[in-house]
């Protein structure tokens, strides 16, 4: 088939796999960070939204009235923007994680390696800061969160909503934000692997480009 093609051949390598294993866990970072994102409706315009919280609450959030619905309104738009640069951020980041991993696909397919070997040590290079980055990032990342959770907005929110009877409004990580961690963790070991098996195809490239010299 069309695997079978000279080009193609690079992606069904054990580098191509892995950039690929790359790729989904970025993708599911991207989409575990836009849900931790939530979103901005707030006690008014959930409804209006008819969004998922809007049915799985049940309804118009029949418990606030007056004071209680508008101060329900003013916590949740808080509470909003306090979580909203810490997940631009975490997206930002899984955008270019996305990125990364897709052009050195394209690199490998259009055989750039080959031609010019020393680029697999760059691939390494990379691969091994991105790796240690990683570290720091998810530390800042459930940090920043914790802290929002620990911020008297969110206490008070959490108060309110259990005073109505109303439950999943807690101040904790919630499972797309414990997913977004854990992808983290699996995409730095993911990083560290290619970044050995960059080195093993420069020896590899560099074996096979000695041998007609050797003939």
């Amino acid at each position: 088939g069309w695997l079978e093609s000279r080009r193609c051949l690079y992606l069904r390598t054990g580098r191509a796999c892995c950039q690929l294993v790359e790729v989904l866990l970025a993708a599911l970072i991207l989409v575990c960070s836009s849900v931790s994102c939530g979103s901005a409706g707030g006690y008014t315009g959930l409804p209006a939204l008819g969004g998922i919280y809007y049915y799985h609450y049940g309804g118009a959030y029949s418990g606030f009235s007056g004071a209680d619905g508008e101060r329900a309104q003013q916590l949740d738009q808080r509470f909003y923007l306090l979580k909203l640069p810490i997940a631009r951020a975490a997206m930002a980041v899984g955008g270019c994680l996305l990125v990364f991993p897709c052009v050195l696909i394209l690199v490998g397919v259009l055989r750039v390696p080959w031609h010019f070997p020393a680029w697999l040590l760059i691939e390494c290079t990379l691969y091994i800061v991105i790796a240690g980055g990683t570290v720091p990032a998810l530390y800042y990342f459930l940090h920043s969160l914790l802290s929002v959770y620990n911020s008297s907005v969110c206490k008070e929110r959490e108060q309110l909503y259990q005073s109505k009877g109303y439950q999943g409004f807690w101040c904790s990580l919630h499972g797309a934000e414990i997913a977004a961690g854990l992808l983290g963790c699996m995409a730095a070991m993911a990083y560290l692997l290619s970044a050995g098996l960059a080195v093993r195809g420069y020896r590899t490239v560099h074996e096979q480009k000695q041998k007609p010299l050797q003939l």
